[in-house]
C-alpha cells in the first residue's frame, strides 16, 4: 500500500502541493492526471525521495522495491537483451557470486533464490519484452548504440519493466512508443503484478490499462475508482453538484446580509440581526468553481478541388537509391479521413513526407491537383521552431506586412495567448510549442493536413480540442499516432504500412490491436460475454454522420454538372487542346468514381440510423 498523508511541498516558493492526502492499495493500477504544471511529475520524484517533502509523510512498505524508466538511456556496446537482463540486480549479483561462491551451503542458497526469482526463464521474459516493444531476435543481439534516442528509450522501458518493481512508475510512457508499442503496452500493465502508477495524457491508455484515477488539482490529491472515462463523468458530476451548492449558499448568504443591512440598527430586530451576522461568520464559504478551460484549435481549408487531391501511380520511395517502400497505387480525395498503422520503421514518416512534397520519389509518378496546398506537422518540427524568437517571430517571418493586431489574433485563434505571445520559444512548455507549430502547418489554409505524431506535447483537453477540430475541417486529413483514441475519432479509413507496401486494412481498430497482440505474443484479454454490455446507439453521432455523408454527394453532384455543363459547350472543344480535353474527362471520370462511392457511403449511414430508429 502506498499511503501519502498530508503533504505540502513547495517549488522554487511556489506550493505545488498543499494538505494533499491519497491512499493507493497494493497491486492497484492508477493512473495520475491534472493539468500541465500541476505537478504530477514532481508527486512522482517525492515518492521516489529524490526531493523532500516540506510537510507530511509518504509511507510505502518497508524494502519494496521503486522503478521507472531511467532517465540515462543505454548506450553501450551491450546487445539490448543483455542491457534489459542487467536491469534485475539481484538475479546478475547471484550468478555472479555463482562463480566464484565454494561454500556448499552458499552455493545452495544461491540456486535457490535463483529458483525463486524465475532466473532460468529471464533471458526468454526479457526477450518477450523487447519484442513487444518492437525489436525483433536481431535487433535484441545489436549493441545499444546502434540504436537512436528514441528506440534506446524503449530499450529503458523494457528494462524497468522486467526488473518488475513493487511500485512501477511510469511518466508518459507512450510518448516515445508507436501506436503498436502502446497497444502492447496497454496489454502488458493490465497483467502486471505490483502497483503502477501511470503519469499519462493518452485517453486510451487510461481506459484500458488502469482501474483508478488519481487527480492533482488545486495543490489537492483525488482518487477516483474506475478508468478515464469514469472518472471525467463522475468529477463532472461532482462539479454539477458543487455549482448548484454554491448557488444555493450565494443566495442564502445574500438573504441574511440584506437583512442584516436593513435591521442592524433598528433596536427591535437588533437581537436577530446579530445572530445572522454570527451565523454568516460561522458558514463556512465555497470556493469558486474552476473550470479546465483550453482553447480549441482551428484548421481552415480554401478552395474546392475536384478528386483525387493526390494519387500515386507506381510509386518507389526511399532514401540514398534504397527503396522503403514499392509500387505505391494509392489515391486521397478531398474528404478522406485515412490513419496510417504500422510499427516504426515500416515507413509511415517516408510516406508522409512523399505525401507532403518533402521526399522525391525513386520510380512512377506523384499526381496532385492544381493549386493543392499541403500543410504538414511532424514532431521533429517543435524542436525546429527558433528558440530565441518569439512566436510572434515566428508568425512575422511568414507573414510580414500582417499588423500587429492580426499576427496576434492569429496566436491566440491557436491558444497562443498575449501572455506568451512575446515569450522566447524556449521558455515555452512542450504543448504551447506543439501549438505554434501546428498554427505555422496550417497558417496557408491547406485542403489536406498531414499530420504526424501531433499529439505527444498535448494534455487531454487539448487532445479532444484537436479531435473537435480535425472533425470540423473540410479537407482532407493523414494522421500517424500512437494515440488509438485520435485515430477511433478522426480516421474513416485506415491504410497498413507493412513489408514496403501501403494496403488498405479494411477492419477496425479492436481487430488490429487483437491481430497485433496475437503476433507479438500475447492474447487480448477476454471479458465473459454476458458481462459485456451492449454499445449505445449515439443517434446524435449517426445524424451527423448522414448529414457530413450527404453534403460529400451534394458537392461532387454539383461538380459533376458543371463538367457536364462544360462539355456540353460548343465553344469549350474550339477553345481546349487535345490534352486539356483529355484531362477534363480524366477528371469528369474521377468525379463520377468518387461521386459512387460517395453515394454508397451516404446509404450506408442512412441503413446505420434507420437500424437505430433514428430516421
Amino acid at each position: 500500500m502506498l499511503n501519502i498523508r498530508n503533504i505540502s511541498f513547495r517549488l522554487e516558493g511556489k506550493p505545488l502541493i498543499e494538505g494533499a492526502s491519497a491512499i493507493i492499495p497494493t497491486g492497484h493500477k492508477v493512473g495520475i492526471v491534472g493539468r500541465n504544471g500541476a505537478g504530477k511529475t514532481t508527486l512522482f520524484r517525492l515518492i521516489r525521495g529524490e526531493w523532500v517533502l516540506d510537510e507530511g509523510e509518504i509511507e510505502i512498505p518497508k524494502g519494496a522495491r521503486i522503478g521507472g524508466v531511467a532517465q540515462e538511456v543505454p548506450a553501450g556496446p551491450e546487445s539490448l537483451l543483455d542491457t534489459v537482463l542487467a536491469a534485475d540486480t539481484e538475479r546478475a549479483s547471484l550468478l555472479e557470486e555463482a562463480e566464484t561462491a565454494t561454500d556448499p551451503m552458499r552455493i545452495a542458497d544461491i540456486h535457490l533464490r535463483l529458483a525463486d526469482i524465475d532466473a532460468h526463464t529471464a533471458e526468454a521474459r526479457a526477450a518477450s519484452i523487447l519484442h513487444g516493444l518492437g525489436f525483433d531476435a536481431d535487433a535484441q543481439a545489436r549493441p545499444c548504440a546502434d540504436f537512436s534516442g528514441g528506440w534506446r528509450m524503449r530499450v529503458a522501458l523494457a528494462a524497468v519493466l522486467f526488473s518488475a518493481p513493487d511500485f512501477l512508475l511510469l511518466d508518459e510512457p507512450t510518448n516515445y512508443l508507436d501506436l503498436e508499442g502502446s497497444i502492447w503496452l496497454e496489454s502488458y500493465l493490465q497483467k502486471y503484478p505490483h502497483t503502477v502508477l501511470i503519469i499519462s495524457h493518452d485517453r486510451g491508455l487510461l481506459n484500458r490499462a488502469v482501474n483508478a484515477i488519481l487527480h492533482l488539482d488545486q495543490k489537492k490529491l483525488t482518487l477516483y475508482g474506475g478508468n478515464y472515462d469514469t472518472f471525467e463523468r463522475e468529477r463532472a458530476a461532482k462539479q454539477e453538484q458543487l455549482v448548484a451548492a454554491k448557488k444555493k449558499q450565494d443566495a442564502a448568504r445574500a438573504h441574511m446580509q440584506s437583512y442584516i443591512d436593513r435591521f442592524r440598527y433598528k433596536a427591535s430586530k437588533a437581537r436577530q440581526a446579530q445572530s445572522r451576522i454570527k451565523a454568516l461568520e460561522r458558514m463556512e464559504q465555497l470556493g469558486p468553481i474552476l473550470e479546465d478551460h483550453v482553447t480549441g484549435f482551428s484548421f481552415e481549408s480554401d478552395g474546392e478541388l475536384s478528386p483525387p487531391i493526390i494519387r500515386l501511380d507506381g510509386v518507389s520511395v526511399g532514401y540514398n537509391g534504397q527503396p522503403v517502400l514499392r509500387n505505391l497505387d494509392l489515391r486521397i480525395d478531398p474528404d478522406d479521413r485515412i490513419a496510417l498503422l504500422g510499427a516504426n520503421g515500416q515507413g509511415k514518416s517516408t510516406l508522409s513526407k512523399l505525401l507532403s512534397n518533402r521526399l522525391d520519389p525513386l520510380e512512377g509518378t506523384v499526381h496532385t491537383a492544381n493549386k493543392l496546398r499541403i500543410g504538414y506537422f511532424a514532431q521533429h518540427q517543435v524542436d525546429e521552431l527558433h528558440l530565441d524568437e518569439t512566436p510572434i517571430d515566428h508568425i512575422r517571418r511568414l507573414r510580414p506586412d500582417e499588423l500587429p493586431g492580426k499576427i496576434r489574433a492569429r496566436l491566440a485563434s491557436g491558444g497562443i495567448t498575449a501572455d506568451i505571445a512575446d515569450t522566447e520559444v524556449g521558455r515555452l512548455s512542450g504543448g504551447q510549442k506543439a501549438r505554434l507549430s501546428l498554427l505555422i502547418a496550417t497558417i496557408d489554409k491547406p485542403q489536406i493536413i498531414i499530420l504526424d505524431e501531433p499529439t505527444n506535447h498535448l494534455d487531454i483537453q487539448s487532445r479532444e480540442a484537436l479531435v473537435q477540430a480535425l472533425n470540423n475541417y473540410e479537407g482532407a486529413v493523414i494522421l500517424v499516432s500512437h494515440d488509438p483514441h485520435l485515430i477511433e475519432m478522426v480516421a474513416d479509413r485506415l491504410w497498413l504500412v507493412k513489408d514496403g507496401r501501403v494496403t488498405p486494412y479494411h477492419d477496425d481498430l479492436d481487430a488490429y490491436r487483437t491481430l497485433l497482440l496475437s503476433e507479438r505474443g500475447m492474447a487480448t484479454p477476454r471479458k465473459k460475454e454476458e458481462a459485456k454490455p451492449k454499445p449505445k446507439v449515439n443517434k446524435q453521432a449517426l445524424q451527423s454522420e448522414v448529414g457530413k455523408a450527404e453534403e460529400r454527394v451534394s458537392k461532387l453532384e454539383d461538380m459533376r454538372q458543371k463538367l457536364e455543363t462544360r462539355f456540353a459547350d460548343p465553344e469549350f472543344y474550339q477553345k481546349a487542346s487535345k490534352d486539356e480535353l483529355e484531362k477534363w474527362h480524366i477528371k469528369h471520370a474521377e468525379v463520377l468514381e468518387g461521386l459512387k462511392r460517395a453515394e454508397s457511403l451516404w446509404e450506408q449511414a442512412l441503413e446505420k440510423l434507420e437500424a437505430a430508429g433514428g430516421a
